[in-house]
């Protein structure tokens, strides 16, 4: 078991969706990185409705992704979603950048072993 707790898996899914949604990612990375994710890698309902919908808009601009993404997550039952939790602009450096890929890489490499988040006991 790796002993990530379901508040780290949650933050990890949260910056992965970060990552998808951000205008430096460019389409083809964010269709491989798509690619490598399971929509049950994501436990949270809304973050994993959140990435099936990124997943299913392919190869778009991350402008026109920002803006189709909420109307579908509606459309999939979640009425009140915020854009601004994924929104990335105030992300402008290199360090930031590289904590969310570091959390993408994270998650797949969970789903690679199919270790269960543990509940933190606090």
């Amino acid at each position: 078991m790796s002993g990530v707790t379901i508040a780290e898996h949650t933050s990890m899914e949260r910056d992965t969706l970060r990552l998808l949604c951000s205008v430096l990612l460019k389409p083809n990375t964010r269709i491989e990185l798509c690619r490598l994710l399971q929509s049950d890698s994501f436990f949270d309902p809304l973050q994993r409705i959140i990435f099936e919908e990124v997943k299913t808009l392919g190869a778009v601009d991350a402008r026109q992704l920002l803006q189709l993404l909420p109307g579908r997550v509606t459309n999939r039952g979640f009425p009140d979603f915020d854009m601004e939790d994924l929104l990335t602009p105030k992300l402008v450096s290199e360090q930031d950048i590289e904590k969310l890929f570091q959390s993408a890489l994270r998650l797949i490499n969970l789903e690679d072993t199919d270790d269960e988040p543990t509940v933190d006991p606090a």
